[in-house]
């Protein structure tokens, strides 16, 4: 790994260097994690003073962010058309971001075409080939299997990494898997973990045990394993705690709850479909515990890191836990061992959050080890500067680094040809096609 003690002379991060971001979509830091996690990226070359361009081609919604108000300039582009070309050409950015593997998929050859020289940064957010990978294996009701992280997706994810100079890994199982079940090379690499400050001034605002009620369920809906994860609470999980603590509710919070959420709901057994929550902060604060029990999905979980920096104890499953605790005491109980799909996983689950809802010296236990989570793994101040200090580097050795990694000269050169033929034929077919129409 290389050496980022050594950066005393190096300062490229500054106001001269303009940075380009390609979203996926337009960050949401109170809808998602990844909305979080995209604010942090931007606030790392804000900081340094660098002109930054965020552009997407997705829609915007009532939830994103106004980009404005950090002094960063937001763009509208648009899918395989030649009007990205002549903006990126304009821009001339020193360093391009994409916003997972789909941006580069479809902007890579692009840049590659209008900036070669800019240094090319991939976000993954999590591994979407496993995340995959999980999900067939659950809907089939078994482990995973080797084949099943060598799908079709798995090969365009692996591609897009190789062909970028550095992809952030937001965990260490990820960054284990990539290395030793893909073989990409560690230099290429750069683990960069969900992010959090927790004063003691903070952590001091907290209500204790006895202040505190209910449960609490929060994430976004259209990420499939939280919605899962809410129907499998309902369904298999709820009815077990209720049966123990008939007066507890469990409050389900969420961006762009769809119909079959609010079916779920059920005054009755107390499980209350709440929708979006203006503020997470509060109703996290408030809950006796927060409940994730994830069958499927990838990277780390942001309901987890918010509940911790709440106060709020968690239960939730290996996958929920994975990258997130270490070797440290996990902030609540952990349900492991057991297949998602099984009867007693439900059973474990559900007998770990009544014990611990009942119990206050375990909670409290479980509020503390929460606290020190965050600072020993999750620290603002420890992972942004490092992450600087690699992209520092990189733009100083740009085309060494490059030189070093045949793989990713020759997947930049064959596959980005095939990605700009397919955008160029779509984008052909659709001129033709508003040609017709016009005739029409």
């Amino acid at each position: 790994m290389t050496d980022l003690s050594h950066n005393a002379n190096l300062d490229a991060l500054d106001s001269s260097l303009n940075v380009l971001i390609i979203g996926y979509v337009w960050p949401e830091p109170n809808s998602s994690a990844a909305g979080r996690r995209m604010i942090d990226l931007i606030s790392v070359f804000k900081r340094r003073g660098a002109r930054l361009t965020f552009a997407s081609a997705a829609q915007r919604s009532e939830h994103s962010v106004d980009l404005s108000e950090m002094g960063v300039n937001a763009v509208d582009i648009v899918l395989n058309c030649a009007s990205f070309d002549e903006f990126v050409s304009g821009l001339k950015p020193d360093i391009v971001l994409f916003d997972r593997f789909f941006t580069e998929e479809q902007f890579g050859w692009r840049i590659e075409r209008s900036c070669e020289s800019a240094l090319r940064i991939l976000d993954t957010e999590d591994l979407h080939c496993l995340r995959h990978a999980r999900h067939q294996a659950l809907k089939q009701g078994r482990d995973v299997q080797r084949s099943d992280l060598y799908s079709e997706l798995a090969q365009r994810e692996i591609a897009a990494i190789w062909r970028c100079d550095l992809s952030l890994i937001i965990s260490e199982y990820e960054l284990a898997l990539l290395q030793n079940t893909y073989g990409v090379a560690a230099d290429i690499l750069h683990y960069l973990p969900l992010l959090s400050t927790l004063s003691d001034e903070g952590a001091a605002t907290w209500s204790g045990f006895d202040r505190r009620e209910h449960c609490v369920v929060i994430g976004n809906f259209r990420h499939a394993p939280n919605w899962d994860a809410v129907h499998y609470l309902r369904t298999a999980i709820w009815p077990k705690i209720r049966q123990s603590l008939p007066k507890v509710e469990c409050h389900i919070y969420g961006a762009y709850p769809p119909p079959k959420a609010q079916q779920l709901h059920n005054d009755k057994l107390g499980f209350l479909i709440k929708g979006w929550a203006k503020s997470a902060a509060e109703v996290v604060g408030g809950a006796r515990l927060c409940l994730a029990p994830l069958r499927f999905g990838a990277g780390q979980k942001g309901k987890l890191l918010e509940a911790m920096e709440c106060g709020t104890p968690s239960v939730t499953s290996d996958i929920g836990a994975e990258g997130m605790g270490g070797d440290m005491p996990w902030s609540g109980a952990v349900v492991g061992g057991l297949p998602p799909y099984s009867d007693a996983f439900a059973d474990q689950f559900a007998v770990a959050a009544i014990k611990l809802y009942q119990s206050a010296n375990d909670w409290q236990i479980a509020q503390f080890a929460g606290k020190n989570l965050i600072a020993s793994r999750f620290d603002r101040d420890v992972y942004l500067p490092l992450f600087e200090q690699r992209v520092d580097l990189l733009l100083c050795s740009l085309e060494s680094h490059r030189q070093s990694h045949f793989n990713s000269i020759m997947l930049r050169h064959q596959t980005l040809k095939s990605h700009q033929y397919m955008s160029q034929w779509i984008e052909a077919k659709t001129r033709l096609a508003a040609i017709d129409t016009d005739v029409l």
